[in-house]
């Protein structure tokens, strides 16, 4: 399994109750890809959302997006961490 950051734009005035439905509609379907969905940030002023998964691939991670209604712009593999 690989860890991937995502990051979505457009988000402008996102909450934290709307970063938390939507990491919780990812949670809720991870399973079918076997991705697991770890952490979501946010930042209402510029519209980005960043989200921490493990996957067996950035294209699961995308579907898993796609489905909870909310398609990643950018998918980056994260192979190394301290």
């Amino acid at each position: 399994m690989t860890r991937f950051m995502d990051v979505h734009h457009g988000m402008e005035g996102i909450t934290a109750d709307q970063l938390r439905e939507a990491h919780q509609a990812d949670l809720a379907i991870e399973k079918d890809e076997n991705v697991h969905f770890e952490q979501a940030w946010a930042d209402p002023e510029s519209g980005t959302v960043y989200c921490l998964s493990e996957a067996p691939s950035a294209e699961a991670v995308q579907r898993i997006h796609e489905r909870a209604g909310h398609k990643a712009d950018e998918i980056h593999a994260v192979p190394l961490t301290v």
